[in-house]
């Protein structure tokens, strides 16, 4: 418990630290009115042409239509005519440590000391002004992220709102990766290390590699996050980690894993469709976040890498971050990260197929921070490859980065939808994003909270701290 106490101390410190004067972007919400627009509310229906959201104090007041509602004077009015207006986005598999580069055996060591200052800061701005209101951080040192999550929400740093893992668990942690790694050896060593990160103050458990521990150290993972209101998530690259998950209990499992394999195996399949068939008796749905965008794109960014010269990655990195970056991914198609990835494209559609026809809920999520894999970039590019690839509705896909999401962090009531009494956590994009998903690559309007930090394709510069203006 030496650790929690120093993580104590730290914030504690934290708090006591937060005497200096309040800057622009710290700035009380202004009371709008959004008008014109048609409104995507994420719960499903029909969209509503005409729409009208009073933000009264960073809450949605009221939803309706020009018909339907006068706005008084008070309200500073903002056009979203011509425009689809949705809920915030969800990034359900964010890594706000890393930031693109191809090297982590450089990159961790190298960037350690540098994670609270600056890596950390630039991603969750990097994400709020693509439309990013919420993430999930899954995977972290410890101290970091609950600093950086803490700062997001008192408002001292912009960003979206941080729903974080800490360290993963697993079997034993991969050398020189201890700070963001906690290795379980024992149903005590199990319950120990997973009441820590509960004690903590972390929002869920992020366990991988289930299948390499034993089946009671693995339960127990599973039993104390769940006695202690926390949900877990759960790697599912190899047949047993879904065998093992389905069977302790893991609520959302990440990834399209199997590598080259054409499909998932029968008796997977069944164990899928045996525990989405029981519904809320197990818990509720059974979540799945695929990822599927980086590797169905890889060959695409190998013969055509202008996006990795996308100045939006920059945004909040000092120069040699940005130089030590941009050499990792100078030779794309020579990364031994990448290598097995053109063989696995051909496996996606079946294995997206598969899931479907299991009943599995889908989050939309990109595992963003991997090599070649900006913030600013990953989650439009999600929802557009599960689109126009994998023949998801658009509204459905909207849904996985909206309303699932917030079901699934148990803040439905707070976030996911634009509905009376909600955080005015608000996106919108010209023209008809339910015929061209894509058209989220250029968001022209973010509000978070009722503060507006992008308007007409621009970002308000002084909404952010000087270090995070784009240079």
């Amino acid at each position: 418990m030496k650790a929690f106490h120093k993580i104590s101390n730290y914030l504690t410190l934290l708090t006591l630290c937060t005497c200096a004067a309040l800057s622009a972007h710290q700035a009380s919400a202004e009371n709008i009115a959004l008008v014109g627009g048609r409104l995507i509310d994420g719960f499903g229906g029909q969209p509503t042409a005409n729409s009208v959201i009073l933000v009264k104090d960073g809450i949605i007041e009221r939803v309706g239509t020009t018909d339907t509602i006068e706005i008084a004077s008070s309200y500073k009015q903002v056009s979203t005519e011509g425009m689809d207006v949705l809920p915030g986005l969800w990034e359900n598999h964010a890594h706000l440590m890393i930031t693109g580069h191809a090297n982590y055996s450089h990159w961790h060591p190298t960037y350690k000391s540098r994670l609270e200052d600056e890596i950390m800061p630039a991603s969750a701005i990097q994400l709020l002004l693509a439309g990013v209101t919420s993430a999930r951080d899954l995977g972290g040192p410890l101290a970091p992220s609950l600093s950086i999550r803490k700062r997001i929400n008192e408002g001292e740093l912009p960003g979206p709102t941080l729903y974080v893992t800490g360290p993963f668990i697993q079997a034993e942690p991969y050398p020189g990766t201890e700070d963001y790694r906690w290795g379980v050896g024992s149903v005590r060593e199990a319950r120990s290390k997973v009441n820590e990160l509960a004690d903590a103050g972390v929002d869920l458990i992020k366990f991988v590699d289930q299948d390499k521990v034993e089946k009671d150290v693995a339960r127990a993972v599973v039993e104390t996050a769940h006695t202690r209101g926390l949900k877990v998530i759960g790697h599912s690259h190899r047949p047993d980690e879904i065998r093992v998950g389905i069977e302790i209990g893991i609520d959302n499992f990440e990834h399209t894993g199997l590598t080259t394999a054409p499909e998932y195996p029968e008796d997977v399949m069944t164990l899928l469709k045996e525990r989405t068939a029981t519904g809320r008796v197990a818990g509720g749905p059974l979540y799945w976040t695929p990822t599927v965008e980086g590797l169905y794109q890889y060959e695409i960014t190998r013969a055509n890498p202008e996006k990795l010269d996308d100045p939006c990655w920059k945004r909040g990195l000092k120069a040699d971050t940005i130089a030590d970056i941009k050499a990792s991914i100078q030779k794309p198609g020579q990364l031994a990260y990448m290598q097995l990835t053109p063989l696995r494209k051909p496996t996606l559609k079946r294995k997206i197929e598969q899931l479907r026809e299991a009943g599995v809920v889908f989050l939309m999520g990109t595992d963003s921070g991997i090599p070649m894999k900006f913030h600013c970039q990953s989650t439009w590019n999600e929802l557009a490859i599960q689109v126009s690839e994998m023949q998801m509705r658009p509204m459905d896909a909207i849904r996985a980065a909206t309303y699932w999401p917030a079901v699934f962090m148990g803040v439905s009531d707070k976030v996911g939808t634009i509905s009376e009494g909600k955080h005015a956590d608000i996106i919108a994009v010209r023209g008809d994003v339910l015929r061209y998903i894509n058209l989220l690559a250029d968001v022209n309007l973010v509000m978070k909270d009722g503060k507006v930090y992008k308007q007409d394709g621009k970002v308000i510069e002084t909404m952010l701290p000087s270090e995070l203006r784009l240079q």
